[in-house]
């Protein structure tokens, strides 16, 4: 390369990218774009910004969920981009110690040799978004003053509109409340059931860098993989089989003709999970000193179980690589954001600005009084549900485990099955049985029984631990003591349930309840004892839920309306439904005083290798380093492939995979992370550190075609390199 071009790029880059520049706030639902639009104009869209406001036009069309992560349409046979880590429990799935997909990687040059994602892999197709904000307020409303009533007649509501939605076969549809529940929206989507894996890098560029530098940059990860959508013959949703043939999506991204800049306009539609921006000063309290903390505790000491289990058998260790690298990325992520709180003093800013919000209603006179007495109901409701988390949490940790949680999951399941389907408890009904069955089957691949019964230790070794006034009487009476003994006893016991076998949970799929209270297994003798106490912990917290039902839509547009009157930006908080967030690629200045480039290049990847996991690239991406064989990927001002670049996106938990689009709707890479500065933003947006960590397409498509070839994929993407 040449050196003086490459560092000329490298200034020019950071010059362009102004460390003093503000991120833009907001997570926009669809609704809001028409209000935005001049800001998406001003900011460097060339696209009419109308055009995004048809879900099911271009680009919008091709953008999809996973459930969890997001997802985009990159072809028109179906070929879906998203992040490796999105596909990891797919590409774990599929793997064994002697087959390790995860270590190894994954293509196939034929559509045959595409392996299934699993029974529960799904990717959900947007088609409409509904108000259906005065049915659900009528609904609530119809229930009076009894709380539990109120979340019942809701739930009641929503399970009837979604099987009006879902009559035509093939669509899942869900109600999403917005502003604490001031707007409520019905989601229709297209479930596509038949998912298969078609491309995943090798865990040395699709997780370089693995936990130590989650959430850090520079960063150097090729964070993406590759799906195929596929349906039956007549074109609708069906489960796998081999006969299935490729969706074919009514549009799809096409990738960036123009090479992508410091500076230039990007937009992002996705998925985010939750934000929780308008919470009260008591519910980010409660989250800072205990939630945090406390989950933190409980995955790093998972983590250690595992990782130790792991060293003397392999087997183990793919086995829980996809809980592995859920722990270790939310407990990196909540220990980011504590960081953040205390860096920022986020519990002083939340303060400030509660005590305005009452200031500025206390001056409302009579018309502030109903918003003040809310947000009072909503602290006590906090305190309430504080005075028994730490119970429900172990409780439910021990209850999370595979054999318990299977024992637990099948026996409700029976109880629920006596009533009408109508009348069942979400998760529980029809509609859900398959994913209850996928749940059950491929359990095999993510359960050890040696591995569950140290979990299972762990979490009752917590519970014996808990204050006596913590305990729970089943569970004490179910255990036969209180002390470590006690729980020895009941593990041993729980060591002859049978429910590890698949033919087994599935025998007890579609048994009645009486089956299940004659049973002699273990573990669902201790479903059927603790079940009358779980089923009373579950309605205390629906009456609290429906306390809350009433105070915090009028807190939260109170909040909206004085944010209104300050001239804010006002979009609800993230809650896992479709946003638009858009800005501009930019670097950043560290706290440290370093100045940060926007972009990360291929020759770093090379200088950070060590050959050791997590650094461990492959020999095939080395060597095509070394031999500057860039394959008229470089680009001009750089000198070389980028390979990561930061933007100032306003993005959360669930955007990941997300496509990252430029002003012409096109494709220039997948957000896959934000830097650990921009973590606490959940909770107060930080307009100056705010960033957004995306792959390059650029280094997707180098490495199917220099390191990992795929020249079939990338003729599909309509990105050949030409002969």
């Amino acid at each position: 390369m040449n050196k003086t071009l490459l560092a000329a790029g490298l200034a020019a880059a950071i010059l362009a990218t102004s460390t003093l520049a503000r991120a833009d706030e907001g997570m926009w639902v669809p609704q809001q774009l028409p209000e935005i639009s001049a800001r998406l104009k001003q900011a460097g869209l060339r696209l009419d910004p109308r055009q995004l406001a048809d879900l099911t036009g271009d680009p919008m069309g091709a953008v999809v969920s996973l459930g969890g992560c997001t997802a985009s349409f990159v072809s028109p046979q179906g070929l879906v981009a998203t992040n490796h880590h999105c596909a990891y429990g797919a590409i774990q799935l599929n793997s064994t110690a002697e087959r390790n997909l995860i270590r190894d990687g994954f293509s196939t040059p034929t559509r045959s040799g595409e392996l299934s994602a699993g029974p529960n892999a799904r990717i959900y197709v947007l088609e409409s978004i509904t108000d259906v904000t005065a049915q659900a307020k009528a609904a609530i409303a119809s229930a009076g003053n009894d709380p539990l009533k109120r979340v019942d007649a809701l739930e009641a509501f929503e399970k009837s509109i979604t099987s009006q939605c879902e009559a035509d076969p093939g669509y899942r549809c869900r109600v999403y409340s917005f502003m604490g529940g001031n707007t409520y929206r019905l989601f229709k989507n297209l479930e596509i059931k038949d998912v298969r894996l078609v491309y995943a890098p090798p865990s040395g560029i699709g997780k370089f860098g693995g936990d130590i530098d989650n959430w850090m940059w520079p960063r150097h990860t090729g964070d993406f993989s590759f799906y195929r959508a596929y349906v039956g013959k007549d074109g609708k949703p069906a489960a796998y089989s081999p006969d299935n043939v490729p969706y074919q999506p009514r549009h799809w991204l096409k990738l960036a003709e123009r090479p992508l800049g410091a500076g230039d306009f990007v937009m992002v539609a996705g998925y985010p999970g939750r934000t929780d921006r308008y919470a009260t000063v008591a519910q980010f309290e409660n989250t800072q000193n205990w939630l945090y903390p406390t989950v933190v505790q409980a995955f790093r000491d998972q983590i250690a179980l595992v990782e130790a289990a792991g060293k003397a058998n392999p087997e183990i260790a793919v086995k829980y690589a996809a809980n592995m690298a859920g722990w270790n990325n939310t407990m990196k992520n909540f220990d980011g954001q504590l960081e953040g709180f205390r860096r920022n003093d986020v519990l002083g800013i939340k303060r400030r600005e509660e005590a305005a919000i009452l200031g500025w209603l206390a001056g409302q006179g009579e018309r502030g009084k109903a918003a003040l007495a809310a947000h009072a109901r909503m602290v006590e409701l906090t305190r309430e549900a504080s005075r028994v988390q730490e119970r429900n949490y172990t409780v439910g940790g021990f209850n999370g485990t595979g054999l318990i949680g299977t024992a637990v999951r099948l026996y409700r399941l029976a109880i629920e099955r006596q009533k009408p389907d109508a009348d069942r408890d979400s998760g529980y009904q029809d509609r859900d049985l398959p994913m209850v069955e996928g749940m059950l089957r491929q359990m095999d691949r993510r359960y050890d029984p040696s591995m569950d019964r140290q979990l299972q230790a762990y979490w009752l070794n917590r519970y014996v631990a808990l204050p006596a006034g913590q305990h729970v009487a089943a569970v004490d009476a179910w255990l036969g003591g209180g002390d470590r003994a006690a729980v020895e006893r009941a593990l041993g016991q729980l060591d002859a349930s049978k429910l590890g076998a698949l033919d087994e949970r599935l025998k007890w799929l579609h048994a009645d309840r009486a089956a299940f209270e004659a049973s002699t297994d273990p573990a669902i003798r201790y479903a059927v004892a603790v079940m009358p106490t779980l089923l009373e912990m579950e309605r205390q917290s629906k009456i609290r839920s429906g306390e809350a039902m009433l105070a915090t839509p009028i807190y939260l547009q109170a909040v909206a309306d004085y944010r209104r009157s300050k001239g804010e930006a006002i979009y609800p908080d993230a809650n896992s439904s479709l946003r638009i967030t858009f800005g501009h690629v930019r670097g950043y200045t560290k706290l440290d005083g370093s100045v940060q480039a926007p972009f990360t290049l291929l020759e770093q990847v090379a200088a950070k290798s060590t050959g050791a996991e997590p650094f461990d690239s492959p020999q095939t991406l080395l060597d095509a380093i070394a031999a500057k064989r860039y394959g008229g990927l470089a680009d001009d001002l750089l000198g070389t492939v980028p390979v990561n670049f930061l933007s100032d996106l306003d993005i959360t938990g669930g955007n990941s995979g997300s496509p990252v689009l430029d002003a012409d709707g096109r494709l220039v890479g997948l957000a896959f992370d934000g830097t650990l500065e921009s973590v606490a933003s959940n909770w107060v947006f930080d307009p100056v550190l705010t960033r957004m960590i995306s792959v390059d397409a650029r280094y997707m498509r180098w490495v199917m075609q220099e390191v990992m070839p795929a020249p079939q994929l990338l003729e599909e993407l309509g990105v050949a390199p030409k002969p």
